[in-house]
Parts: structure tokens; sequence; C-alpha cells
């Protein structure tokens, strides 16, 4: 039987009742999820056969309905909140961790980050600082790459593997480090689902954004909805050539509500 594609999904910090979010900007907002709101998507995945995996684990295709799951930043809702409703419905996560933001109000401390593998959860790596990394210069992009792996290793005492782009944005030059560094993939956000056929440098995630519908989350998950937002995606990927990085996010951010 030949190995289904799957698609990789991207969270980021949940919202919990009572609880400030880490940013309150619009383009921050619209990644983050209330908390019921990614229980109803878990529920649901459970309870239609679905399986939730981690990357490594999906890097495997398996020909079982699945799905990676994946959080970006290294929020502290990955521990108190995520974390235990993965673990109710039995799956795993990659929680991709921005090394320099460890012990930061909001983020997970050093402990915490260790809690978290401990649970059975894979830990990638997000960056040290989170910035769009195709902007940066060469002693930069080292850091970035090379020593935020070092510094989730020192924490954890395990080596990390996996590697996802800081906004999506990545060149030539980030994946040939990331190789170099010892990373088994590095993950984008462009929205197809991967297959054996995929590069595993260049893995597509799909974002789940907060006014994301349960109604469609189903067509996300087995891919048939994605043709839609990569064609939104190839008009902003466009612009931000166009533009460049900075000023793309200027001007998005004045539309953004």
């Amino acid at each position: 039987m030949t190995a289904p594609a799957i698609v990789f999904l991207m969270y980021h910090e949940l919202e919990l009742p009572g609880r400030p979010l880490i940013q309150s900007e619009p383009g921050y907002v619209r990644y983050i999820l209330q908390e019921s709101y990614f229980r109803a998507q878990i529920g649901w995945l459970k309870q239609h056969g679905w399986k939730g995996i981690d990357v490594s684990a999906a890097l495997q295709y398996r020909t079982e309905k699945t799905v990676a799951i994946t959080f970006d930043d290294g929020c502290e809702t990955d521990l108190i909140a995520a974390a235990p409703i993965l673990k109710e419905a039995a799956f795993l996560a990659t929680f991709y961790v921005t090394a320099g933001f460890i012990g930061k109000q909001g983020y997970m401390s050093p402990s915490q980050l260790r809690e978290l593998r401990s649970s059975g959860f894979e830990i990638g790596c997000h960056s040290m600082t989170h910035p769009y990394l195709n902007d940066l210069a060469p002693e930069s992009l080292r850091y970035e790459i090379v020593e935020a792996r070092s510094k989730l290793e020192d924490i954890l005492g395990t080596a990390v593997a996996h590697f996802s782009c800081p906004g999506g944005r990545y060149d030539d030059r980030t994946l040939a480090l990331a190789k170099q560094a010892g990373y088994h993939s590095v993950a984008n956000s462009r929205s197809f689902a991967n297959s054996p056929a995929t590069d595993p440098f260049q893995l597509g995630r799909v974002a789940i954004m907060r006014n994301t519908a349960l109604a469609r989350f189903p067509a996300l998950c087995d891919g048939s909805a994605l043709w839609k937002i990569r064609m939104g995606e190839s008009v902003r990927s466009s612009a931000r050539k166009l533009l460049g990085n900075r000023f793309y996010d200027r001007v998005r951010q004045g539309l953004l509500p």
C-alpha cells in the first residue's frame, strides 16, 4: 500500500480564560486559538479515527490516517494546556522552541521544557531569537540555527533533530546550514501535505488560525482545502519578494483589524 501524504498542522500559543497572551498585536493574535477550540479539534480527530503524531513519526509515512501536530515558539501553554489535551487523546506532537525565549514571561522555563520532553513529546528548534532567517548575515544565521540547537540540547540532555523557520522565511543558506548542523528536517509555513517524495528540509505546514472553524478543520487535515490556501500564499510570497520582509510586514500590519 502506498503511504499517503500527511498534513503537518501548525499551532502557537493557546488562549486560556483569564490569562493574558504573550503579545496583543493583531498579527500575533490571529494565530492564537482558544484552548476550547484546540480541544474540539483534537476531539474531532480522535472521534473520527485519526492519529496525531510527531515529526519523527510522520517522516516514516505510515499508511494510517494521521496528521503531524506541531507548535511553534515554546509558550508556557504548550505544557499547561496543549500537552494535557494531547495526552488525553494519546496523541504526540513536536514543540519547536525558540531557544532564546526560554525563561521569559509567558514562555517555558528550562525545567518546564524538560518536563514536556519527559512526558513523551518531541522538542524541535525554532531559532534563537525568532528573526526572518533570509534577512540575516552568515554569523547571525549560524547563531539562530546552530547555537540555538546547542542551547536546547544542553537543557534537554538529548539531541534536537528538527527545525522550523520563524515566519516560514528561509533561503538556500538556511537549508544548507541546517543540514550541516545535524538537523534531520526543516519545516516552513507553506500549505501542502508532505509525502515520501517531499524534501525533508522543505516540509510544508498548515497554520491553524484563530478563525479556523471546526467545520473547515477536516478539509485541512485531509488536504482537500489546501489549494485555496496556496493561492493566497502565492500572492503574499510575490508581495514579500517585491517589498522585502520588513516593509511587507508594516503594510500587512496596517491592513489587519
